[in-house]
């Protein structure tokens, strides 16, 4: 993939010392009480703050040091927390910069009327309004976003993609659509503006890739409910140690309860403040790989609901095959020779400027050598190719060459008192069912031979459906093409199922389908008549180079036009969905670990027995709190990279995922507390600060 939007190291020191004092702002009690998890960390430093503040002036029980000591670092985890979450947000920010560095206000040569050379007169940009008609001509810059109504012309749209090509828009069809920030490099355009201040493409990329108004997805949403309820129940638990544990040494006279400061530290080790506190830092950087891909979603709910897609609609023309039919063999009638259904049909593609009439003159001179034409000495009449007629030839010396479709092919032999022989019939429905288009070659009334035009399916492609499928997707081939056509085509390819001769209404009537049976799916579009399918997809890729109606109706836009995109959106969403459910994973087993070091020492003072569970050996009860707290702390500061640059993707199953889950950060959350408490425990006596 080029390079697009800037793309910055994954601890660049800019962004990280941005993130260090953004970090101290996100201390607002707040913005912590909508993380549950963090909140309770939040208050637990309070708490211990305030008793370390009360044991200075008035010594009990516990030293000054072991209470200070264990409310510096429960504000260390509270800060961590939100230096991941800004650091998250500051590489989103930092690539909002050349957006906005796009945005510039410039004079818009406002139409009186809708049509080119009317009247004009310059108009801020900024005031322009929803279906006001602009004039905007070579080396001026587009004033709004809009969609052209006269006109063709080249725009550099550099400052949006990122790529230098310059890309062509016209009146009519689906490159329609211009973005306000572009440059028009040749000719003019007439454009009606489509959006009110504010409420531009480049306005609201800028406003999603800072973050602004991101919203948790379901998933996300279950999963803190999740984290709230374990929360609410260790806090009951611990609520109730105190209580129980002031009884048990009062009826048995001997030990100490367990303090306040104890069981503060208890709670927070307890509670998954390690997933709590990565939680937002991994889904705005879900939305930041979107970003690096050159794709904005307009939401989090559609990047994680890339990442459970089970159904992938394709077009196929452009993202399954190359996109332009190519012209790989001439084939004779029964009386003639090949070479002179080469000569008739480059004769008659002369005028045919498509790829595939410029590949049928190019096929001809390769096979046959036919090269330089003197046409024109001949007072040569040439018929252009157009979709009305679908066929192209010249007249000349009383010769009528013509070559198109079949059936228009047939119409115009016919016409001249001719037939098709059915042998060329045959001939041609043959390589219809093959997956290639025949075309017919005639001249006056007789049928020379059959045009074999193929749609090259990319290489690899076939390879990718295969990991999708073992993925558990399912991918559907979309194509105006004859069902036997495209039905080659998807075997070739390798895709799951086709729809042949799609109309509007047939896709959405496919998407549809597979959603009444519980199915999230995904497609691509770029033309008006693609927007109702879009806005019915689970995951809607509108192109850039669309029209204002498909991106509006999609739920994300690539900037860069290529259909083949929707394979890797869908890995990113899966990516992302591996990377929470990784975290979460290592985060609940990890917590595990530190019950074995914090509850024998907690409660060591009231129930001496309880020393038989320190299987660290940790060497007092103070060292063994102190330990676990501080390594909840760093596992925060450790995990950061992962929960920014996402887990490798692999196309796996399910179960061999959740598999892998279990063993690598599953079984890696068990044993690094282990290791990682007793270091730092080691380390306190050493230092002699226990």
């Amino acid at each position: 993939m080029s390079k697009k939007t800037p793309q910055r190291r994954l601890l660049d020191r800019r962004i990280l010392r941005q993130a260090l004092v953004d970090s101290w702002t996100k201390l607002n009690p707040v913005r912590q009480a909508r993380n549950p998890v963090m909140f309770t960390v939040f208050v637990g430093a309070l708490l211990t703050t305030g008793l370390g503040l009360r044991s200075l002036l008035s010594p009990g029980d516990e030293s000054p040091p072991f209470i200070l000591g264990i409310s510096a670092w429960l504000w260390l985890t509270v800060l961590f927390a939100n230096s991941a979450e800004a650091l998250a947000e500051g590489r989103g920010k930092s690539q909002a910069e050349s957006l906005r560095s796009a945005k510039r206000d410039v004079a818009a040569k406002r139409l009186a009327e809708p049509r080119y050379g009317a009247a004009w007169s310059l108009a801020p940009a900024p005031t322009l309004r929803k279906g006001d008609v602009v004039l905007v001509e070579a080396g001026e810059v587009v004033p709004a976003d809009g969609e052209v109504l006269e006109g063709i012309a080249s725009v550099n749209e550099s400052a949006i993609t990122g790529e230098s090509a310059p890309v062509v828009r016209e009146a009519g069809g689906d490159r329609s659509s211009v973005t306000g920030g572009t440059t028009v490099l040749s000719d003019w355009l007439v454009v009606r503006v489509s959006v009110n201040p504010g409420e531009a493409f480049l306005d609201r990329m800028i406003s999603l890739v800072e973050g602004a108004r991101r919203q948790k997805t379901p998933n996300e949403i279950a999963l803190d409910i999740l984290l709230a309820g374990m929360t609410i129940i260790f806090l009951l638990v611990c609520a109730t140690l105190l209580p129980f544990s002031i009884y048990s040494v009062r009826a048995a006279g001997v030990g100490q309860p367990v303090t306040v400061t104890v069981l503060a530290a208890l709670l927070v080790c307890l509670i998954p403040t390690t997933i709590g506190g990565l939680l937002s830092a991994i889904g705005i950087a879900g939305i930041d790989r979107m970003i690096q891909a050159n794709v904005i979603a307009t939401s989090g709910r559609a990047v994680e609901a890339a990442g459970d897609v089970d159904v992938l609609l394709l077009d196929k023309t452009g993202t399954i095959t190359l996109g332009n039919r190519q012209a790989t063999g001439f084939i004779a009638a029964a009386d003639v020779r090949p070479e002179q259904v080469a000569d008739a049909a480059q004769l008659a593609s002369l005028a045919d400027e498509t790829p595939e009439g410029r590949s049928i003159v190019v096929l001809a001179k390769e096979a046959y050598g036919l090269r330089g034409r003197a046409i024109h000495e001949l007072n040569a009449s040439f018929i252009p190719f157009s979709a009305h007629t679908r066929l192209s030839g010249v007249d000349f010396n009383g010769r009528q060459i013509r070559k198109g479709a079949v059936d228009a092919v047939r119409r115009f032999v016919e016409g001249q008192g001719g037939i098709v022989p059915r042998q060329l019939e045959d001939l041609a429905s043959g390589i219809a069912k093959q997956g290639a288009t025949p075309l017919l070659v005639a001249e006056n009334q007789r049928v020379l031979g059959v045009i074999q035009l193929s749609d090259i399916v990319k290489g690899g492609i076939k390879e990718r459906f295969l990991e999708l499928r073992r993925m558990g997707i399912t991918t559907v081939m979309i194509t105006g093409d004859n069902p036997l056509t495209a039905a080659a085509i998807a075997a070739e390819a390798g895709v799951d199922d086709f729809l042949a001769e799609a109309t509007p209404e047939a896709k959405l009537s496919k998407i549809r389908e597979y959603q009444s049976q519980g199915r999230l799916v995904a497609m691509t579009g770029d033309g008006t008549n693609d927007s109702p399918a879009l806005a019915q997809a689970d995951v809607a890729v509108a192109m850039n180079s669309g029209t204002q109606a498909a991106k509006e109706a999609g739920n994300m836009v690539d900037l860069d036009s290529n259909p083949t995109k929707l394979i890797e959106i869908v890995e990113i969403g899966k990516q992302l969905l591996m990377t929470r459910g990784a975290l979460t994973t290592f985060s609940l087993a990890n917590d595990v670990a530190k019950y074995f070091a914090i509850i024998p020492a907690a409660f060591a003072t009231t129930y001496p027995v309880l020393n038989r569970l320190n299987v660290m050996h940790l060497a007092t009860p103070a060292s063994a709190i102190l330990s676990a707290v501080i390594f909840n702390a760093l596992i925060i500061v450790l995990l950061v990279p992962l929960a920014l640059r996402g887990v490798r993707y692999r196309a796996v199953g399910a179960a061999r995922l959740l598999r892998d889950n279990l063993l690598v950060f599953g079984l890696g959350g068990l044993l690094v507390p282990f290791i990682g408490i007793k270091l730092i425990d080691l380390a306190l006596v050493g230092l002699g600060l226990v």
